[in-house]
């Protein structure tokens, strides 16, 4: 019995001690060195890819967010979101939060509609987003052509939350953006160009626009 005893308090105090051996080290030392190698080789991403303006953290690049016009009547739920022709906006999504000055958002959701390509009520969102594209960025003298309409223009991404468009979708928006902030289009322009980002490595993907930063860069144009 007295054997039985002590070889069960040995077995226990042998569990203790790896018990507390594994918990220092998976739970206290190994967290801490990968949190250590992550901030010292790769901070920005370890950190959410975070983009600042004057000081403040305003979004993530790898995160969309929407950039509408204040609610006329702010105690409806109902009411639809206008988007600010001020600034270049994103492709659709409900997942995104909605920001129209830069300022840290709220995630609403994440997730794709996951409707066929035949579906009506799909076809009728598309159809009715294309003409709010073509409407929403005439300016004098310009009006985008429906067949110069992406397609990223007029669908969410599959996570509902893509913060890049097409170099074409930009350009669309140029001349509103031109018109709305009292700038010259060929200035808007270039701010588009120097905002685009090729493929990775050269042939993965295709050429994309960060609308967060390109928004960023427009703010400070438009302050000076």
């Amino acid at each position: 019995m007295n054997n039985s005893l002590r070889s069960t308090a040995r077995l226990a105090g042998a569990a203790l001690r790896a018990l507390v051996v594994l918990t220092v080290v998976c739970g206290v030392v190994y967290p801490l060195a990968v949190t250590g190698v992550a901030q010292a080789l790769f901070s920005g991403k370890a950190n959410g890819s975070e983009i600042t303006s004057e000081g403040k953290t305003v979004g993530s690049e790898l995160i969309g967010q929407t950039y509408n016009l204040p609610k006329i009547n702010p105690d409806d739920p109902e009411e639809a979101a206008r988007p600010d022709p001020r600034w270049f906006q994103p492709r659709p999504s409900n997942g995104l939060g909605s920001n129209s000055v830069n300022k840290q958002y709220q995630l609403i959701l994440s997730g794709a509609t996951n409707r066929s390509g035949d579906n009506e009520e799909l076809i009728k969102w598309v159809t009715d987003a294309k003409k709010a594209v073509i409407a929403d960025n005439k300016a004098k003298g310009y009006t985008p052509s429906p067949s110069d309409v992406p397609a990223e223009a007029v669908t969410s991404s599959g996570s509902g939350l893509d913060p890049h468009i097409s170099p074409e979708y930009a350009r669309i928006q140029v001349h509103r953006v031109a018109e709305k902030n009292g700038l010259d289009v060929i200035q808007v322009d270039k701010l588009v160009k120097d905002h685009t980002d090729g493929r990775i490595l050269g042939f993965m993907g295709e050429p994309r626009v960060n609308v967060l930063q390109l928004n960023i860069a427009l703010k400070e144009l438009t302050e000076k």
